[in-house]
């Protein structure tokens, strides 16, 4: 029987939370008022620009505060406040270390953050920005010719470890990177932010069913399934249900959550290893804290002002965020 769908056309399942440790209501605090400031600067810039990715920052925005407050042990930002131009393709001449820069120093004991849907761009930039990573005007050079604050990032994009390339490359670099970590002795994990579109791509598959062949249990994979890709609903251009299953199968220790609940996700964080990667389905709604972006539904990937009525619809819903 085919998965029933919720008026979004996401599987309509329960979602669990997995109970560790008491519920830190100070951390589920921050994420979410991170999270609200996420989405307020991604509609701010959405609207000064006529457009942008707001869809996405609907769906992610507890998850990358959640991490970044909670969850990910990362030291403080070796980048600058603002992102310095781009200096070329990296050589001999040239650091190759540029974007990850934002994430604090390598090192052993501490994480890695790998950012796979590069398109989410601007929804990382808005949360390094509110986690203190980047300076408040990082946002004023964005997609601008010479600069390295891109639309879509690359590896010296604020934030990101690697140039992703076609979607669905990067969880295999996080894989390869993960284990040279363990072959060093290194403790710290190696986080990876996806895109359920991306789990419609085959090396996705293979690369979860390398994680579990090695055991990397130092992996964590976070999913942003919040039904959607570019060309519209993942159910009508293809499906990937029972998400969970599926990786399950392939070889990972899997958790489903509500993907707006901060603590569902520190938990999940928190569970022993045992010897398997692990993957957080985040059930999200691509239209979360934005009721009026769903009158746009099912065309959600890329929000494009159309006229000045519409601006001024979208500017009342963010002159209310900003009276609150």
């Amino acid at each position: 029987m085919p998965v029933p769908l919720s008026p979004m056309g996401t599987p309509a399942r329960e979602l669990r939370t997995v109970a560790v440790q008491p519920v830190d209501n100070q951390a589920v605090a921050d994420a979410r008022r991170v999270a609200d400031a996420i989405r307020r600067r991604v509609l701010a810039h959405v609207i000064a620009n006529q457009g942008g990715y707001l869809s996405q920052a609907c769906s992610s925005a507890e998850i990358l505060a959640t991490l970044y407050t909670a969850v990910l042990r990362l030291g403080p930002s070796e980048g600058p406040a603002q992102p310095e131009p781009f200096a070329g393709v990296p050589n001999a001449d040239r650091p190759t270390r540029s974007g990850s820069r934002y994430n604090g120093a390598h090192a052993p004991d501490l994480d890695r953050f790998f950012f796979s849907p590069v398109h989410y761009a601007l929804v990382l930039y808005a949360a390094l920005i509110e986690v203190g990573r980047l300076g408040p005007d990082a946002l004023d050079t964005f997609n601008q010719d010479g600069s390295t604050v891109e639309l879509i990032g690359a590896e010296h994009s604020p934030g990101m470890e690697t140039m992703a390339g076609s979607l669905a490359q990067c969880l295999s670099q996080a894989g390869g990177v993960a284990l040279a970590r363990r072959m060093k002795g290194h403790s710290g994990r190696t986080w990876v932010f996806l895109s359920d579109g991306e789990c419609q791509e085959g090396q996705i598959w293979e690369a979860f069913q390398a994680l579990a062949f090695h055991q990397l249990d130092h992996v964590a994979v976070v999913i942003d399934a919040n039904g959607f890709q570019c060309d519209g609903p993942m159910t009508g251009v293809m499906g990937i249900e029972p998400l969970g299953a599926r990786l399950q199968a392939f070889g990972a220790r899997v958790v489903e959550i509500d993907g707006h609940d901060p603590q569902a996700l520190i938990d999940a964080a928190q569970l022993p290893f045992d010897g398997r990667p692990l993957a957080v389905v985040c059930r999200t709604d691509p239209c979360h804290g934005i009721e009026l972006l769903r009158q746009r539904a099912p065309k959600l990937h890329y929000v494009r002002l159309q006229n000045a009525t519409e601006e001024a619809q979208y500017q009342q819903v963010l002159s209310q965020w900003e009276a609150q």
